[in-house]
């Protein structure tokens, strides 16, 4: 009998490798084609692979869940992976897709999987009105990130967007300091600064970005440099002259 075919879309690949590994470990039939940062890339691997299931991102680059699942219609089955709290979950399930809200806790996820193999020995659902309804009864997500997941050993945590004191450029990672802990992600700082809220999160140098609300006092050095001391953290962080007018009085 022919595996089933998945293809994982979510743009943190932290999260991306949790999902794949539970729904492995709950699935072991499963095998998982594509794994994709962005709603393209998934529109791609749907052409390339004309997988069985399709776990998708609401909110991704390029093109959203949502627009995929369209395009999806009728060739495979759709899961969503969502934030969304529980206010979400009758508008989902209404529809004839399923979904896993994030952060990902397993007991859901089985329940995803046990519906899975029985909507399996179907024809995929035809979902272009009910991804029309899904998109109208949901609340508008941001297009900045507002929470992300950062390794703690062999643990993921939850870290609210807000919380971040400032992300500094660590070779091809980035390290993100809150008031009292630091932690790396597997994203570069560019990749990073297109995530986040511009008005909140400002590049003040080519290694740093410092979130406004942050910032405790401004400093000039005795050779003129400003420097930003931040709220709970002893070190300063150095504004480039590049960016030395982001703090001028008006």
């Amino acid at each position: 009998m022919r595996r089933p075919v998945a293809v994982i879309a979510e743009d943190e690949p932290l999260l991306r490798a949790e999902i794949r590994d539970t729904l492995l470990a709950l699935w072991p039939e499963l095998h998982v084609g594509a794994e994709v940062g962005d709603g393209i890339q998934a529109l791609a691997a749907l052409e390339r692979l004309a997988p069985d299931i399709m776990f998708l991102d609401i909110q991704m680059p390029g093109a959203s869940g949502i627009d995929v699942a369209r395009t999806a219609s009728g060739r495979a089955h759709v899961v969503f992976i969502s934030a969304f709290d529980a206010y979400a979950v009758s508008a989902f399930e209404q529809g004839a897709f399923d979904y896993i809200l994030k952060p990902v806790v397993v007991d859901r996820v089985r329940l995803t999987v046990e519906r899975l193999r029985k909507r399996l020995r179907e024809v995929p659902a035809d979902l272009s009105g009910l991804v029309d309804q899904l998109k109208s009864s949901l609340r508008p997500e941001s297009r900045y990130l507002q929470w992300l997941t950062v390794p703690v050993g062999q643990e993921l945590r939850v870290l609210a967007v807000a919380d971040i004191a400032y992300l500094c450029a660590d070779s091809k990672y980035t390290t993100v300091a809150t008031q009292s802990s630091e932690f790396l992600l597997y994203s570069s700082l560019k990749e990073m600064r297109a995530k986040l809220d511009p008005a909140q999160f400002w590049q003040v140098h080519r290694s740093y970005i410092v979130n406004l609300s942050a910032i405790e006092t401004m400093y000039r050095s005795f050779r003129g440099k400003l420097e930003i001391k931040l709220k709970g953290r002893k070190e300063l962080l150095p504004v480039s002259t590049s960016y030395a007018h982001l703090f001028r009085p008006s």
